[in-house]
């Protein structure tokens, strides 16, 4: 494939990386220094666009990638509230979007197993839950996508949970919440140097602790999951998220 990489920071460095080692070939990378750069002529030039920005230009780099008509999987957070808007736009459209809070394999695999967990769960209402992230500072948002997916998953098939809520922990930011309900589900983050990225579920009883965790050593599963996911979109049209990639049946 030729790959556009929309945003050229430590992660598109690691995507190109293995992209290249994957016998694809890289024709467009965009970064804050270059913006002028993304015109549909030079992204028509690429097969796939991988889009690894930032909040704050996620949305216009989408935007280009859909009026040139490529194709395009999308890993930076933070802009999920526009989902409904791109979804329709995408349905209607001849090319296709990919999305996810994570794309490594090994958590896609923890989402899915959190939500069977969740759902054992309801048997056992002597247990309370809550959700731990740990990331480095650099972290733009709170919480993570990934704590996200991970809150959703419990709230969706746990009884006693009805919302997320969040506190962020780091200098100078706001300490836990004490004042969290029964029917809230409280992710704690925590933005701690050089931490790729740490997620764990924590069911505590009186008597007992369960805990299930993800742990990412470096930021290569997320890379290659996104490698990954550009080589699954060919010919495809429409709007889709990772987990339309596995087969957890």
């Amino acid at each position: 494939m030729k790959i556009a990489l929309l945003g050229y920071g430590k992660m598109g460095k690691i995507i190109e990386k293995i992209a290249t080692d994957r016998k694809h070939e890289i024709v467009l990378k965009i970064d804050q220094d270059n913006q002028d750069e993304l015109t549909a002529e030079n992204l028509q030039m690429a097969d796939v666009a991988i889009e690894f920005s930032t909040p704050g230009t996620v949305l216009s780099n989408i935007e280009h990638c859909l009026n040139a008509g490529v194709p395009v999987v999308v890993g930076t957070t933070g802009w999920y509230s526009n989902l409904p808007k791109l979804k329709e736009q995408y349905e209607r459209s001849s090319t296709a979007l990919l999305y996810a809070t994570n794309f490594s394999v090994g958590v896609n695999i923890f989402f899915h197993v959190n939500k069977v967990l969740a759902r054992l769960m309801n048997n056992y209402p002597y247990y309370d839950v809550q959700v731990e992230e740990i990331h480095h500072t650099q972290k733009l948002d709170s919480p993570s996508g990934t704590a996200i997916t991970i809150a959703e998953g419990i709230v969706e098939n746990l009884h006693s949970k009805k919302e997320w809520v969040n506190s962020l922990t780091a200098d100078g930011a706001e300490t836990a919440d004490d004042n969290v309900k029964s029917d809230q589900l409280l992710i704690e983050s925590f933005r701690i140097d050089s931490v790729p990225g740490t997620h764990t579920v924590i069911y505590d009883s009186e008597v007992d602790s369960i805990e299930f965790k993800h742990t990412a050593h470096n930021r290569n599963g997320f890379a290659l999951g996104a490698v990954l996911a550009a080589e699954w979109i060919q010919g495809k049209t429409g709007f889709h998220s990772v987990e339309d990639m596995f087969d957890f049946k």
